[in-house]
């Protein structure tokens, strides 16, 4: 591009959308021009010199390079949409949509526009813990992943404007599509697709008609096993993730928020002792105090933007892939497959053009 900076549009300016113009006012490539929220009293230029709007329709009309959207979950495949039709280059925070049939119309889009870059907000990959926990793991230091057991809760189904996430016409999903989706994200990027899954989800707690509690086993062709627990009913707000490797294990625990509600955030490294038989181990603990992972997020989609590069971290096909884990734990529990009419999510789509078959 010749222009000096990226123009850049938020559509939606609640906590996460001011956490993102944050990153982007901090990036040199870039400068936000305008944003919109439904709490705007029409259209108008802040103090800032920084155009708002009440619907993030009124952002396809400025002359913007880049969009971020931060919508409510109903609205989000439709602003992605509109960015890549109006030529901006679009980050979208997860998820992609509420169900698999918006991620397929999101896709269909960037097919249609391949210079364009999308890129989703799957923060955790960019923790410094999770960083290192995948080098580790690439390294093949401790040989292959043997199991993974996941846990991540909170202690309510948050209520933002109007109850959205509570609600299944808007969100598409509870606590697992909402707060999970993390957790799946970080697994699949681990070790891998998935091949079978079975699953408990229920709302007997908060009574929504969205899950408060997911519970899933999952396979994969090589016969890697993981479990997680995600979770609305966590009195003391819990993340950890393990994995066990041939020779040794991780513990990720905590990771670092704006409220800190999920403590310190470690990485525990454990060399099996293969002399000992009672459980005996040399371990090393990381604790990671300072959270980059927002702006290192946003900085590498400007420099994929102005290198031209491809999106390997958070791309469509991630997203698709990562939708699906999700649709396929509600479609696993027979009882809350027929309460909600969930259905098979079918084969991944591919921003490439093929569909990859879908695993059992």
């Amino acid at each position: 591009m010749n222009q000096a900076k990226l123009r850049v549009g938020i559509a939606g300016y609640g906590v996460v959308g001011k956490r993102r113009r944050e990153c982007a006012d901090a990036n040199p490539a870039m400068t936000v021009v305008a944003v919109s929220d439904a709490t705007f009293d029409g259209d108008g230029v802040g103090d800032d010199g920084v155009r708002f709007c009440s619907g993030y329709e009124g952002l396809l009309a400025e002359p913007l390079d880049v969009l971020f959207v931060c919508l409510p979950n109903a609205l989000a495949p439709e602003a992605t949409i509109g960015g890549l039709e109006h030529g901006m280059h679009v980050f979208c925070e997860k998820p992609p949509g509420r169900t698999m049939e918006d991620v397929r119309r999101v896709i269909e889009a960037e097919r249609a526009h391949p210079k364009l870059k999308l890129k989703y907000g799957f923060n955790h990959r960019y923790h410094d813990s999770v960083r290192e926990a995948k080098r580790i793991i690439d390294s093949g230091e401790f040989g292959r992943v043997v199991n993974l057991r996941g846990l991540y809760g909170k202690s309510r189904i948050v209520h933002f404007s109007g109850g959205w996430r509570s609600e299944r016409a808007q969100a598409g999903g509870g606590i697992l599509l909402d707060q999970g989706i993390h957790m799946l994200d970080m697994i699949r990027y681990f070790v891998g697709d998935f091949e079978e899954v079975k699953s408990f989800v229920s709302n007997d707690y908060w009574g929504h008609d969205v899950e408060d509690n997911a519970y899933a086993i999952m396979r994969t062709r090589d016969g890697c096993v993981a479990t997680i627990h995600s979770t609305a009913t966590q009195w003391r707000h819990r993340f950890r993730l393990e994995v066990t490797l041939q020779e040794g294990f991780l513990e990720l625990t905590g990771i670092l928020s704006d409220s800190r509600s999920y403590g310190e955030e470690k990485l525990m490294v454990v060399r099996r002792d293969e002399d000992s038989m009672n459980g005996s181990f040399a371990e090393h603990t990381t604790s990671y105090l300072n959270d980059t992972s927002w702006q290192d997020e946003v900085d590498e989609f400007a420099r994929l933007i102005l290198d031209d590069a491809p999106v390997t971290n958070g791309n469509s096909a991630d997203a698709a892939a990562v939708m699906a884990m999700v649709y396929r734990i509600y479609h696993a529990d027979e009882r809350w497959r027929a309460a909600f009419d969930i259905p098979d999510p079918g084969g991944v789509p591919d921003p490439a053009g093929s569909t990859q078959a879908a695993p059992r």
